[in-house]
């Protein structure tokens, strides 16, 4: 019995030795800190692409803005002085300071880079839902183009140009070879944590590549060359499209507002511009819709005020309503006659709604007593299909009522569909036009006359995602048109073909290459 008791005495006496060894009391309560925090930071986080200040423990979606989240890389190095009370306050502090050293350095030893990126007309947005002028695009939408950062600047360039052969039939019609062109740069500065200064610059070398006249466009009209309104083709843009500065102001994380000044600009009023929607951007014809659309995109005087609460927008713009002149180099007087006002709703990462209305006091030069209310709809759907993969669809409604001609309808579906160096894309719309539009004969010019346009083409780049996208590409256009039009177009079908090569900066990313597809479509632009 004594040698039992000795045997048990001596085991409890060597097993409380090794576990004061295993914790060691000597060594400083930092480092055995230190230790927990590696092993906690094993833990798989996940963060939002758009907005990296939301992380959890667990996947799902962002609160802010619906997006799915991603795993966060933690950084291999120990990051010092950094305060630990909990475990959630750990992970956001030190989440929080890899983001800022990410922000102003190159990323080490293949750790993941997140950066928000703001849109340069609202600093509660992120770049990807900036449209043209203050309208909104989905969240999920792509983007093409080049980002600089300076400091604390950015600075990104989007651009397009289609150089390409154009045939258009009908008696109407005519062929040529022309390069359509546009070039932009947005530029944002930030005025403490919670502000922001944007400024934009468009310019298109249209008046150089299509001359006074346009290129053919069958069915297409508005505005003037040599004091003869336009029919059957597209009006060259002005050099300068757009040269704007806008200030902007967070509140709270869901409520912001901002000011924007455009000389030229864009007023709020009708979807975003047809340029700069992911459904029509390898499309190089603009809408036979486009004067009851978003044809305000040039506009010589535009000051718009507008607030965000989460992701709803109301809007407000005083504008010029006298479209551009046919000088397209100089800047047109401005007027600030007209008004406008616009509703915008984002209620998912992959769509954008919105409804507008405004008065254009005497657009045309020609007929300046003239003036017109126009109201416009949009849906804008876009869906990321994994890495290098998108489908964007948009839907436009839109109505002129103009003095002394009454109330006339447009509509327009666009689908594009882009994976890897393919894309194939469609443009169903109808038009209401009079044959004063149309600059018909007299008896003719009080008519209405529905026209519609069916587009497919089809793009295939031979150069892709090295900085400059290349495609080849070709499209036909098929118009159908009332038979009392027979008589100014002909008894042949009306049809339109071209071939171009359709050059742009490559699709812009702001993630590592090792993102999810999911992650990488949602943060592309």
């Amino acid at each position: 019995m004594n040698r039992q008791i000795l045997v048990f005495v001596c085991a409890l006496t060597l097993a409380t030795r090794v576990q004061i060894g295993a914790i060691d009391l000597n060594r400083p309560l930092h480092e055995h800190d230190y230790e927990q925090e590696q092993e906690y930071g094993k833990t798989q986080k996940y963060t939002c692409p758009m907005h990296p200040e939301v992380v959890t423990d667990h996947p799902g979606n962002c609160p802010k803005c619906g997006m799915k989240l991603v795993p966060l890389k933690q950084s291999k190095r120990r990051t010092p002085n950094v305060e630990r009370s909990t475990p959630n306050h750990q992970s956001h502090v030190s989440h929080q300071s890899h983001q800022t050293q990410q922000m102003h350095a190159p990323s080490h030893e293949g750790h993941e880079m997140h950066m928000e990126m703001h849109s340069s007309i609202d600093i509660a947005d992120p770049m990807s839902r900036e449209g043209s002028g203050t309208s909104w695009l989905p969240d999920s939408s792509p983007m093409y183009g080049r980002m600089f950062m300076f400091d604390e600047n950015m600075l990104m360039l989007h651009g397009a140009i289609f150089p390409r052969y154009t045939n258009v039939s009908t008696r109407r019609g005519d062929d040529r070879i022309d390069a359509l062109d546009w070039i932009m740069a947005m530029f944002s500065h930030p005025l403490g944590n919670n502000a922001q200064f944007g400024a934009r610059l468009m310019m298109s070398l249209d008046p150089l590549t299509e001359g006074g006249r346009g290129y053919p466009l069958l069915f297409q009209s508005g505005e003037s060359w040599n004091d003869q309104p336009l029919h059957d083709r597209q009006h060259p843009h002005d050099l300068f499209d757009e040269l704007s500065v806008s200030l902007s102001q967070k509140f709270d994380y869901d409520l912001s507002a901002y000011v924007y000044f455009g000389y030229p600009g864009e007023p709020a009023l009708g979807p975003p511009t047809f340029m700069h929607r992911p459904s029509a951007m390898d499309d190089p014809d603009a809408p036979l819709g486009h004067h009851w659309q978003d044809s305000t995109h040039v506009t010589f005087g535009v000051a718009t005020a507008g607030v965000a609460w989460r992701n709803v927008k109301a809007e407000g713009s005083v504008f010029t309503g006298r479209e551009p002149d046919e000088n397209r180099y100089d800047f047109d007087r401005p007027r600030f006659d007209s008004f406008s006002g616009r509703i915008s709703w984002n209620p998912t990462q992959n769509l954008a709604l919105q409804v507008s209305c405004g008065y254009i006091h005497s657009p045309e030069a020609l007929e300046p007593e003239l003036n017109r209310h126009r109201t416009t709809a949009s849906l804008i759907y876009t869906l990321p299909l994994g890495h290098d993969s998108n489908w964007s669809n948009t839907f436009v409604w839109g109505q002129n009522h103009d003095t002394g001609e009454g109330k006339t309808q447009s509509s327009l579906v666009e689908s594009n569909y882009q994976r890897g160096r393919n894309t194939i894309y469609l443009r169903w719309e109808r038009v209401e036009k009079s044959g004063h539009e149309l600059v018909l004969k007299p008896p003719d010019e009080s008519h209405i006359f529905p026209v519609i346009g069916y587009t497919i083409g089809y793009v295939r780049d031979v150069s892709h995602g090295t900085g400059l996208d290349i495609g080849l590409g070709s499209q036909i256009t098929i118009n159908n048109r009332p038979d009392t039009l027979d008589r100014y177009y002909g008894d042949d079908l009306g049809y339109a073909f071209e071939f171009f090569l359709r050059i742009r900066p490559s699709l812009h990313s702001h993630s590592a290459p090792d993102h999810s597809e999911h992650a990488v479509a949602g943060m592309e632009k």
